[in-house]
């Protein structure tokens, strides 16, 4: 996967913005000021995404190359590798599922004004 399609793939989400709030490195893909994706800018080698726990388990058990979210809490992210140990299809599909938690988690008010 390229980093372009990946960033263009997030930021066709409702809501989302970019940020690089930690250094200059680390690209943070945001939906109601709350992340659900970052990558590092400079080596593209894997996303961290949100992920339901116990999915988060069981994608762990299955996939070598997720791993428990890398400086994130370990129950509820994962640090997908871009390293060809999984698809492309299944990567849009984590990105899709952390958008969803985090999106699910806002408070009605500003769900309501990010589907305006």
């Amino acid at each position: 996967m390229k980093i372009d399609f990946f960033r263009s793939y997030c930021l066709k989400k409702k809501g989302t913005t970019e940020s690089t709030p930690f250094d200059e490195n680390t690209l943070c893909f945001q939906v109601g000021g709350k992340i659900f994706a970052i990558i590092d800018i400079e080596l593209f080698e894997s996303a961290n995404l949100k992920c339901d726990p116990e999915r988060a388990v069981l994608l762990r058990e299955q996939y070598e190359g997720i791993q428990p979210g890398y400086h994130m809490n370990k129950k509820h992210w994962n640090t997908v590798s871009f390293d060809g140990s999984i698809a492309d299809p299944l990567i849009l599909e984590l990105v899709d599922h952390s958008y969803e938690l985090v999106y699910a988690g806002l408070p009605k008010k500003i769900r309501e004004l990010l589907s305006r």
